[in-house]
């Protein structure tokens, strides 16, 4: 089993930035892809961002140039920096682990974006 634990979310202004971090703990392969999928009231959850342990990214394009996804390895973390945030961006922001074709879900963290 893995389990994922999601921190950092939270409000923020519009224009602004905030940081969410996510720390994955039990059976974890080397192997493995991390990522962050988010959802907004009534919106299909989509996904933002995605890095494998070999460092391939891929990002949704709609956060592309204003949001960097990152990760050690060594820590089994997967990061995720956002800025030029717009209110657009709400949603709760879920971790992901996928590995040996099974994919892991975080309980989300709640990002708002708001004047």
């Amino acid at each position: 089993q893995v389990q994922l634990v999601e921190s950092g979310g939270g409000l923020v202004q519009p224009g602004g930035s905030l940081s969410i971090s996510c720390a994955a703990s039990g059976s974890i392969f080397s192997m493995n892809a991390m990522g962050w999928y988010r959802q907004a009231p009534g919106v299909q959850r989509e996904l933002v961002a995605v890095i494998n342990s070999g460092g391939s990214i891929n990002y949704a394009d709609s956060v592309k140039g204003r949001f960097t996804i990152s990760r050690d390895n060594a820590k089994n973390t997967v990061h995720l920096q956002m800025n030029s945030l717009k209110p657009g961006d709400t949603a709760v922001y879920y971790c992901t682990l996928s590995q040996r074709a099974f994919v892991y879900w975080g309980q989300g963290t709640l990002v708002t974006v708001s004047s």
